[in-house]
């Protein structure tokens, strides 16, 4: 048998990488589950806007943190030996280019738009939430890179994850971006009988 040393110098780095990757993949999902919930005002019960505001907070933190961690364990992977460039630059990493790419620029893009939180009065609120709307780019490169380089993406609990929660956060997003849209053409128009009712003689007692 081989000796514990050997094994842990042999698959620490990669098993702290797998571990950090999936916790920070949990960890995005529910922070922009919650960031969706609350655009698109349906969390309206009296105290819980507060209460999701935290934990969204909170566990955006966390995520910036995990991927911080996946990223610098990586780099300590023997196997891989991806080297700084390899974890930092997208695309430059031997394996499988495409999908580590793809996770690198959603590593980078969540660093930037987390860490812009504490900038937002320097780049003016009204700017720094449409910039944050790009968080949902973070999440879906994020479940790309998992599909096309991560080593649970044939694992059945994965596949349940992903099951559970891609459909809500897509219907979520869809909802968020068409909602503005639909207050504005179920909007009675000037002129219109239901705008004009209250202007019609009688009407009021009717």
């Amino acid at each position: 048998m081989r000796n514990i040393d050997e094994v842990v110098a042999s698959h620490g780095w990669w098993l702290a990488s797998r571990a950090s990757g999936l916790v920070a993949l949990v960890l995005v999902t529910i922070s922009v589950a919650i960031g969706l919930m609350m655009a698109s005002k349906l969390a309206r019960r009296p105290g819980m806007p507060r209460i999701l505001t935290a934990i969204h907070e909170q566990t955006a933190l966390a995520g910036l943190l995990a991927i911080a961690v996946h990223g610098i364990t990586l780099i300590g992977d023997p196997w891989l030996n991806p080297g700084v460039s390899g974890v930092l630059v997208p695309f430059s990493m031997d394996y499988r280019p495409i999908w580590t790419g793809l996770g690198t620029i959603a590593g980078i893009l969540a660093m930037l738009l987390g860490l812009s939180f504490y900038a937002r009065k320097s780049f003016g609120a009204k700017r720094w939430r449409k910039a944050h709307r790009a968080t949902i780019i973070v999440y879906f490169l994020a479940i790309a890179h998992t599909l096309g380089a991560g080593t649970d993406a044939s694992a059945v609990w994965m596949k349940w994850w992903l099951l559970l929660t891609t459909p809500p956060i897509l219907a979520l997003f869809i909802y968020r971006v068409s909602a503005p849209w639909l207050r504005r053409r179920n909007r009675p128009r000037p002129g219109t009988a239901l705008s004009a009712a209250g202007e019609i003689p009688g009407g009021e007692g009717r």
